[in-house]
């Protein structure tokens, strides 16, 4: 068993750079007791630069020059945060982050890269395309390469910039679009591309913008640029019908807003230890950084060299020892894509150009994306250091979520002697509800429920997101409106200023969503535990009061069953926590809890719904035989069912939640097993969900403008999946497939 130590330092990893995600692998490999790390950065997938230009080429895909985060951190025991960071108050030791709480630190790291000058040249911004983040250049240039392709009349494509980048961007994009209609232009201010290179490499370049027919105009710095056209310094002007910005590097402007030393261009100034000159709890690298003894060019190969150090400053920082000095190279390799499967190497006097330098070049690019892709076993402790004060205890490796619940059949056990031996205050099984109305609540009756969540994401505001929309989820499946809740709330060991940080987290979370129905927080219990649990019992009451509450077991024959929400979050969970899954699926599952049941409910009773539940633990199986009465049977079509990205393909490959066999061996029992052991796509059936959609039984002449009205509420994968019909005489299947 790997020992869960007390919590007593927080050091926070701000952008998903090169240095970053090195430092992560060391960090996860020798890991510091008593130490939480966060990592926060924009998006779940981080590219690596040096291939970039090979992706837009299309020489590489997606997934082999992109970082996986997601993974990285759950593989590290990191809690990865997906927000942006708008602000830095080192006197607070506070992170502002976009659109959510903000994050408090001990330690914090810089690595967010830089972005294009743009503000300089008027329009620039507004016109043009940013080739930093580079993320944000894939996503475009995936959207709008197609549609370039596909054009009959010539398009014309600018490039604003000179340097290594600029060259390997134009000379892929030319690559990806060779045989089109399209005209490409090089805009260089300088008075050749390439300032800096020896003369063999510049005329290697210079060979190939030629040989893939690119413009190249040197001495043209654009001074203004409008809507499809921008002016050059000496009165030109040029059409475009799509523009690329790649100049010099600027910083994000909060950086500089902080108070903390930057040189004239908003860099923050560190140390020869990468530590800032004005607070030694603040680390930077990468672009973001200018060391002031040894500046050096913004390069990715500067960055990479800086994660060794930096892994052991910030562990020597922690745990009171002798900080390293960081030298930076004076000169270094340079490998310049040529858009065809060649490159240039520039190294001192020194250049060499040909395919075997491409080939070269991929193998380095390669072995650096390896150490992300083949992650090696985790080790079980790491040498010893631990932050003092920490102890250990026990964690326990079992799936989050509603994939924690205890099995049907075990649980209708229990219930079932519990009411023999005290009737009349405990209900047998199929009596009982998750939400329930309480016993001599008057006129407007209140309807109860409560639920409890192992953590699923080791983001806290989330996780507190998402514990409060599974709560309240049973509410709206009744036909009730949220009116009060009560937290109870086990945080794991920590020092007394962590678990104030956890707590404000998670109930912040929570709050966003309680607010958003107007749910008032009114108290509950907090303790401290081997892990974080989240629980909140909720009241509510009639959204109707006319029509009172829904019933989950009022179908009858005819009515058409519709899902509101995609399923698969059990056996994505189950795969993220084996390093497994892929970071973009992962997000959508998340973004999928968080969508409240609310508008579904309420259109649910709009359309007469005769019976709703919602899909949780028990899966789709489950819940929907908890529906159906005597002499029901439902028919299902697997095909309509839907799925959230990557979930049939965890499932074919064997991946399962820890409750999906006990959830298949309880609804097997009425279904007929031999029939679904042969089709493919059954076992999502049996998927525990964590904040999963409503499982709706309406009319048929009311399904398809119910249909239509959830589609409009927000509902896009919504659809209908079955019916409901009398159960054929002698028979003994209460859910078969279609």
């Amino acid at each position: 068993m790997q020992a869960q130590p007390e919590l007593m330092q927080d050091l926070v990893l701000v952008g998903g750079g090169h240095t970053h995600a090195l430092v992560l692998r060391m960090l996860a490999m020798d890991p510091i007791a008593g130490l939480r790390i966060t990592l926060i950065s924009p998006a779940s997938h981080t590219p690596y630069s040096g291939m970039l230009p090979g992706l837009v080429a299309g020489h590489y895909g997606f997934e082999q020059t992109h970082i996986d985060l997601t993974r990285l951190c759950q593989w590290a025991g990191v809690r990865f945060i997906e927000s942006e960071v708008t602000a830095l108050d080192p006197q607070k030791k506070r992170l502002s982050l976009a659109g959510r709480p903000g994050i408090e630190y001990d330690l914090v790291s810089l690595d967010i890269g830089s972005q294009p000058e743009l503000d300089s040249v008027p329009g620039a911004r507004e016109h043009s395309i940013s080739v930093k983040p580079v993320s944000g250049l894939w996503q475009r240039w995936h959207q709008l390469s197609p549609i370039l392709a596909g054009q009959d009349e010539p398009k014309s494509i600018g490039v604003v910039g000179g340097g290594a980048g600029s060259v390997e961007l134009v000379l892929a994009m030319a690559h990806a679009l060779a045989g089109r209609t399209v005209n490409i232009t090089l805009f260089c201010g300088a008075t050749e591309v390439l300032s800096g290179y020896n003369r063999g490499a510049r005329s290697a370049v210079m060979s190939a913008l030629q040989r893939h027919g690119i413009k190249l105009l040197v001495n043209s710095r654009v001074s203004a640029v409008n809507n499809r056209s921008l002016a050059i310094a000496d009165g030109s002007s040029h059409l475009f019908d799509e523009l690329f910005w790649c100049t010099g590097a600027s910083a994000s402007p909060w950086v500089a807003a902080s108070g903390l030393g930057c040189d004239d261009r908003g860099f923050l100034q560190i140390t020869d230890t990468l530590q800032s000159v004005d607070d030694e709890c603040v680390f930077g690298v990468g672009d973001i950084a200018t060391q002031v003894n040894h500046p050096r060019p913004k390069a990715g190969v500067y960055a990479v060299r800086q994660g060794p150090v930096l892994a052991h400053n910030l562990r020597a920082k922690l745990l009171g020892k002798k900080l390293k000095q960081h030298r930076p190279q004076q000169r270094f390799l340079s490998l310049v894509s040529l858009g065809d499967r060649r490159a240039v190497a520039d190294r001192g006097p020194l250049s060499a150009t040909g395919h075997w330098v491409w080939r070269w070049k991929d193998r380095i690019d390669r072995e650096f994306m390896g150490r992300f892709e083949d992650l090696p076993h985790m080790p079980e402790s790491g040498n010893g250091d631990v932050i003092p004060g920490a102890f250990d205890a026990t964690a326990k490796p079992h799936c989050g979520g509603c994939g924690a619940k205890i099995g049907a059949t075990g649980l209708s056990a229990a219930l079932l002697q519990l009411a023999t031996d005290y009737p009349g205050l405990s209900l047998p099984p199929g009596e009982g509800d998750d939400a329930s109305p309480i016993p001599g609540a008057g006129n407007q009756p209140l309807i109860q429920s409560l639920d409890v969540l192992r953590q699923i994401t080791a983001d806290p505001w989330l996780m507190g997101r998402i514990a409060a929309n599974h709560a309240l989820s049973d509410l709206y499946a009744c036909g009730a409106r949220p009116v009060s809740a009560l937290a109870a709330l086990t945080l794991p060991f920590a020092r007394g200023s962590l678990l104030q940080r956890e707590l404000e987290q998670i109930l912040a979370g929570a709050l966003h969503e309680f607010s958003q129905v107007e749910c008032v927080l009114t108290g509950g219990h907090s303790m401290q535990g081997p892990e974080l649990q989240i629980g909140f019992a909720v009241n509510g009451r009639a959204m109707q009061a006319s029509v009172g509450f829904m019933d989950k077991r009022g179908a009858a024959p005819g009515n058409v069953l519709i899902l509101t929400k995609p399923l698969g979050t059990g056996v994505l969970f189950a795969a993220h926590m084996q390093q497994l899954a892929d970071g973009r699926d992962i997000s959508a599952a998340l973004e999928m809890m968080l969508q409240s049941n609310a508008a579904a409910a309420g259109l649910a009773l709009a359309q007469g719904a005769t019976a709703c539940t919602d899909v949780t633990g028990f899966g789709l199986a489950g819940h929907l035989l908890e529906m159906l009465t005597d002499g029901q049977q439902a028919t299902l079509h697997l095909g309509s069912l839907p799925q959230l990205p990557g979930v049939a393909e965890h499932l074919a490959a064997g991946v399962r939640s820890t409750m999906h066999q006990a959830n298949a061996a309880s609804a097997l029992v009425s279904m007929d097993a031999g029939l679904l052991s042969g089709v493919s796509g059954a076992e999502v059936l049996f998927d525990p969900q964590t904040s999963g959609g409503l499982l709706i039984a309406v009319e048929a002449t009311a399904a398809t403008t119910l249909l239509e009205a959830l589609f409009d509420a927000g509902c896009e994968q919504a659809a209908v999946i079955g019916e409901i019909s009398q159960r054929p005489a002698g028979a003994s299947v209460a859910v078969v497939i279609s």
